[in-house]
């Protein structure tokens, strides 16, 4: 009688446990689905007197901007493994020409990516440096401009140098006052020149919860007030990843 109660509270417990983790996974995935909608903020307040004039002192500054894996991820027509998750519908759909043949590419725009573009705008002359034909390079700077005339300057990648086998991004074609110029870029490759004028971001793929754009929006936001991207930029070495 006693191993068969034992044997019964050993069966209700582990029920219990189940339908527990169950309702754990449910709470979850419909917390990351709030969290995903939940409206951004990032306040830009009116800046004060001295910090005005603190930033007429200073050159108003370049941002160059990377594409692929930093502001979105695509993939095309034919890939065998995708890194998203199949059936995540698309941002939007670009449908280009290469070597005569037609190629559809399902973009996704990585997380507040509009927000974003919209607060450093106004901060920094923004411009698109991306190692991806003109072709679509120039479709998708178009898609996230939006028709603001916010991302007018585009490099693409024959404006790159090959080297060591990969695409090498040079700055000072830009801007040759290196002070005044930094890239945003998820490969430490692109500019391998330059270490001092980069702030690395991780790749994105799909994560809906990631937040990299921003966390770097207070830093950003500081770095225009400095005479000198570098004497801040130099600090951030150890997160350049070796290539």
């Amino acid at each position: 009688m006693y191993k068969q109660l034992q044997m019964g509270l050993r069966a209700f417990l582990l029920l219990a446990q189940k339908i527990w983790s169950f309702i754990c996974y449910v709470l979850r995935k419909q917390a990351r689905v709030v969290l995903q909608y939940q409206p951004v903020k990032y306040e830009v307040l009116p800046l004060s007197p001295l910090s005005k004039h603190r930033l007429s002192l200073v050159k108003r500054k370049v941002l160059v901007l990377d594409l692929d894996e930093t502001l979105i991820h695509s993939h095309h027509d034919g890939v065998i493994r995708q890194m998203v998750k199949p059936g995540t519908p698309p941002d939007f759909v670009l449908k280009v020409t290469i070597d005569r043949h037609p190629v559809r590419f399902f973009v996704h725009k990585r997380p507040h990516v509009d927000f974003f573009l919209d607060i450093v705008s106004q901060w920094y002359d923004l411009v698109v440096f991306t190692a991806s034909m003109e072709i679509y390079g120039a479709a998708v700077a178009d898609k996230l401009d939006g028709g603001r005339g916010i991302l007018r300057r585009r490099y693409y990648r024959q404006h790159c140098t090959l080297d060591f086998g990969s695409y090498t991004k040079d700055l000072a074609a830009i801007c040759p006052d290196l002070a005044s110029i930094f890239i945003l870029d998820n490969s430490p490759g692109a500019y391998r020149q330059y270490p001092d004028n980069a702030v690395p971001i991780k790749s994105w793929f799909s994560d809906p919860l990631d937040t990299s754009l921003l966390n770097l929006l207070p830093v950003l936001d500081a770095l225009r007030f400095t005479a000198d991207v570098r004497s801040v930029l130099s600090r951030n070495l150890h997160l350049h990843h070796l290539w």
